[in-house]
């Protein structure tokens, strides 16, 4: 498994993150690439999906929420109207990344459609914080079947159509693999499920390093502002004190346009992605809280 080091920006510029995906000055475009994504109709795929898009990339959306959800806002059809919007081309799809007929289906309809597959974003995710006398069963197998199984059957089910690509990278959304105890005894079955996806990412790399396929996992330093912080017990509270979804959203473009041969077995996080590409001041990506009083995001 190799490990790249990100490049610094052309001119060590100082970039804002005020500043348009046009003044980057890595100059580097998603332009003609296809993405599919797990999730997406909100939050940070979504906010991912639209830098993408900026760029005038193909986005194929797998999301479950085709109707209105009473507490959760945005559809795949919403999300795919932005991304046009934005600049790109979207194919929703409604379906489950926890059945296989629906993935293979997201697979062959981004193939037909768009000629193949560059980016898989594994981003679809269930959270229960729960300690295990508190977790039921049936939100145990959630989160195991959302985050674990489909992340490793979308970035299995892909794997012909990136061989074929020029630049083929996957990335999953999941944590570095920390092994303090303390992030297991704290909710053990939330932290299984998202360590299986670092799990996918740590044999990934190291099984498909020939194929020149990047495999990389991007958490963030910070809680971001998205539906599922703002769902938790004190959610609404805790999301003053985060970031918007944008900083990700920048990262992973950063990360989706390095050669993929150089940039595998990564466990990322915004800050050192971002830190790479010349952008050290992330006031800008809060929702007013300062620095500071940030609250840092778990399993750092």
């Amino acid at each position: 498994m190799t490990s790249s080091t990100a490049p610094a920006s052309a001119d060590g510029a100082n970039v804002g993150p005020g500043s348009s995906p046009s003044a980057q000055p890595s100059g580097r475009s998603l332009s003609g690439r296809t993405m599919l994504v797990s999730g997406g109709s909100r939050g940070i795929g979504l906010a991912i999906a639209l830098r993408a898009a900026r760029d005038g990339a193909n986005i194929v959306l797998l999301a479950k929420t085709g109707e209105p959800h009473p507490s959760l806002q945005g559809t795949v059809f919403t999300a795919a109207e932005q991304l046009r919007a934005a600049g790109g081309q979207a194919l929703p799809l409604v379906g489950d990344v926890r059945k296989d007929d629906d993935v293979a289906a997201a697979v062959e309809a981004a193939v037909r459609t768009f000629g193949g597959i560059d980016v898989v974003l594994n981003n679809a995710s269930a959270i229960d914080l729960s300690t295990t006398d508190a977790l039921s069963m049936k939100r145990y197998d959630l989160m195991a079947d959302i985050n674990v199984r489909g992340s490793f059957m979308l970035s299995k089910f892909s794997l012909p159509a990136l061989r074929r690509s020029a630049n083929p990278h996957i990335l999953t959304l999941s944590p570095p693999l920390n092994m303090t105890p303390h992030w297991a005894g704290l909710h053990l079955g939330y932290t299984m499920a998202k360590y299986g996806m670092s799990m996918t990412t740590l044999g990934l790399a190291e099984e498909l390093k020939d194929d020149g396929i990047a495999v990389n996992s991007l958490w963030p330093c910070t809680i971001i502002d998205t539906a599922a912080i703002r769902n938790l017990p004190g959610g609404e509270r805790i999301a003053k004190a985060a970031r918007r979804p944008d900083i990700m959203a920048d990262a992973a473009h950063a990360i989706l346009t390095r050669p993929s041969r150089g940039c595998t077995g990564n466990f990322f996080t915004d800050e050192e992605v971002l830190g790479h590409e010349g952008i050290t001041d992330f006031s800008g990506y809060s929702l007013g809280a300062p620095e500071d009083r940030l609250v840092p995001d778990i399993f750092l």
